[in-house]
């Protein structure tokens, strides 16, 4: 199933991507809007990150890059097939950015195709499985409020509800 056409933000536009109402990323963010335009900031800047990222075909990579008061900011690695599991984040909110490259989401709802600019927005509990199912490798950003603190891991059940209805849907960069 795609996913790609059932958003209201979709229908009714990307109200982000009009760029006068974009707000430049606060020093000390505080609503998902502000995580929102704090992770377009970064993803944005890639000499603060395209040298760091590094690719490990035996697991994914992660990197730390950078934390504030109620936050903090993950660069990720994906070679083709790498995935995360299925997972949520406990308590904790995210903003998750393609970087470079394409990652598939997966939910009870379906799959999405997320290509390089393209956002998710998730509350606490929101359970996901993110892949690289394309044959080339992927970067992505993770902004997590507030910082992760656990990342409990889901088994797939025949049938059985899995995954909270808590996202928001795609953004556009």
């Amino acid at each position: 199933m795609d996913l790609r056409m059932d958003s209201d933000l979709q229908i009714a536009g990307d109200i982000l991507a009009v760029q006068h109402l974009l707000q430049p990323a606060k020093e000390h963010p505080a609503t998902v809007a502000d995580f929102v335009g704090l992770a377009r900031s970064l993803a944005g800047d890639r000499a603060r990150w395209e040298h760091l990222v590094e690719y490990d075909a035996t697991s994914r990579w992660y990197h730390r890059l950078t934390t504030g008061p109620g936050y903090e900011v993950w660069l990720l690695s994906w070679v083709p097939g790498q995935g995360s599991g299925l997972h949520d984040h406990g308590g904790s909110s995210g903003v998750l950015t393609v970087l470079q490259g394409e990652l598939t989401e997966r939910t009870e709802r379906g799959r999405r195709t997320l290509a390089a600019g393209n956002q998710r927005v998730f509350a606490p509990g929101y359970v996901h499985e993110v892949v690289n199912d394309s044959l080339e490798p992927a970067v992505s950003l993770h902004v997590y409020f507030p910082g992760l603190t656990e990342m409990p891991m889901h088994e797939r059940a025949a049938g059985a509800s899995q995954c909270s209805p808590a996202a928001l849907d795609t953004v556009r960069a």
